[in-house]
């Protein structure tokens, strides 16, 4: 599950955070999830700093013994970064459909890992779609589809694949991107 407000931009170039925002925003989400679970309230955060201010969109992936346990995220957003990163822990946390809602039990054995993405790009080539670097947003026909830049290292696709799967995501046919579908393309920094 995601939100998604479509953007075009031109070729961007995005910011990346320092070492020590990654490691701010890991402690913000894993701490948010905790109280979240716990209190149902989402917890104040001391002043996270002016990188962490600008209003960027994110993914927040959950995973527990290696295996996805929620993903959701969103392209853009009104909010500050580590805002916005608190409100995907939680929805990762309780919102993802796939997933019944973490529990207390769960809150033992879960790692975090946190894509902090660029603005949508509509792209007029799949040749644009560079594998590893970018994410495909998908969207034909009221069926929408995303798929983030690291999932398609993690299984080895190549181009063809990466669309054919994410076209697959979105509830579509495996090669419904060769006609009416747009493409948009986009880039993260991950970190976990």
């Amino acid at each position: 599950m995601f939100t998604v407000n479509i953007l075009t931009s031109e070729r961007h170039v995005t910011t990346n955070l320092t070492k020590q925002e990654q490691e701010t925003l890991i402690t913000v989400a894993r701490e948010t999830i905790i109280h979240y679970i716990g209190e149902r309230a989402i917890p104040p955060v001391a002043d996270p700093g002016s990188g962490l201010r600008a209003c960027r969109g994110c993914f927040v992936t959950l995973k527990q013994d290696g295996t996805l346990r929620g993903c959701i995220g969103s392209f853009v957003t009104d909010k500050p970064l580590y805002q916005t990163v608190q409100e995907m822990a939680i929805a990762a946390a309780t919102r993802d459909p796939r997933f019944y809602p973490m529990k207390t039990a769960d809150l033992d054995n879960f790692t975090l890992e946190i894509s902090v993405l660029s603005p949508l790009e509509k792209i007029s080539s799949i040749d644009e779609i560079e594998v590893g670097i970018h994410g495909i947003y998908l969207e034909k026909n009221h069926c929408r589809g995303v798929l983030l830049p690291q999932v398609a290292v993690e299984y080895g696709w190549d181009r063809l694949t990466f669309l054919g799967q994410t076209c697959l995501k979105a509830g579509l046919k495996r090669d419904d991107w060769q006609e009416g579908a747009d493409i948009y393309i986009f880039s993260a920094q991950v970190f976990d």
